[in-house]
């Protein structure tokens, strides 16, 4: 390990969970998490929450749903 410290994994997590990071960044920082529980505890926080946003971003809404506020929309900007 090249002295991966909780800092240095914290400030990359980003990168890191979004496989951005070189080999050799993603190794220490990998390599720290080992050993760090408070590390893996934030990595998993940031899976679960990239997960989640995916998810989301598959969701639509119900077509009767859309059709409402479409319907709410067009009204707004008749009366403005």
């Amino acid at each position: 390990m090249s002295g991966c410290d909780c800092s240095k994994a914290k400030a990359e997590l980003e990168e890191f969970l979004h496989d951005e990071l070189r080999g050799a960044d993603a190794a220490d920082i990998r390599e720290h998490m080992e050993t760090c529980e408070d590390c893996t505890s934030e990595h998993r926080v940031g899976v679960v929450l990239m997960e989640t946003v995916k998810r989301a971003c598959r969701e639509t809404a119900p077509d009767q749903l859309r059709s409402e506020i479409l319907a709410r929309i067009r009204v707004e900007q008749a009366t403005h």
